[in-house]
């Protein structure tokens, strides 16, 4: 019954302390809430934590939540973000699991050096971002939100989202070009 409810249906039967519908909601978000932190924080581990300490502010404060304000996917998303960039700004230190993959030794084909160069820039530009324009590109390209609803989750007019959206898309576009370049002088 629980699962076929909707998102704001399920949150004010958790501010009830329902449970299953909080389950619900789990099953439904968790793994968007920790795709998201994880392009924030840039570390699946880490992403993991905050997925679960988002939901965790899900449980506590499902009573604050208002439907007439914003859906619950941009409730969680605010929450997710708040805590991704709390995290990312906190000193850390490398898990074991970021040490660098032994190459093989197996001829590699030049599309996959190139797709996985690619990547590798991509990252890098993201992760060199500032938090809130790594949190546009991540809200508005990779999870798909409108510009409305992006602005929603990062607490900002629409205005500003598009204002911020455009000036990462500049500057991830600049830390992806210097990365080829660099690539291109090295060949």
């Amino acid at each position: 019954m629980a699962g076929s409810q909707t998102d704001e249906a399920l949150v004010a039967l958790v501010a009830a302390r329902d449970q299953r519908a909080f389950r619900v909601l789990m099953e439904r978000h968790m793994a968007r809430a920790i795709a998201l932190a994880e392009r924030v924080v840039g570390n699946n581990a880490e992403a993991d934590d905050v997925g679960q300490e988002a939901f965790l502010r899900v449980w506590e404060r499902a009573q604050s939540y208002d439907p007439g304000l914003a859906r619950f996917t941009t409730w969680l998303y605010r929450i997710v973000l708040n805590l991704a960039i709390d995290r990312r700004r906190k000193p850390r230190h490398e898990a074991i699991e970021e040490a660098a993959d032994i190459a093989s030794s197996e001829p590699v084909p030049l599309i996959q050096v190139i797709d996985n160069e690619e990547s590798r820039a991509v990252a890098r530009g993201m992760a060199a971002l500032p938090e809130r324009q790594r949190a546009a590109i991540a809200l508005f390209h990779m999870e798909g939100l409108s510009g409305r609803e992006a602005a929603q989750a990062m607490g900002v007019s629409e205005k500003a989202f598009e204002s911020l959206l455009v000036r990462a898309r500049k500057a991830l576009k600049e830390a992806v070009e210097m990365a080829h370049e660099g690539c291109r002088r090295n060949l």
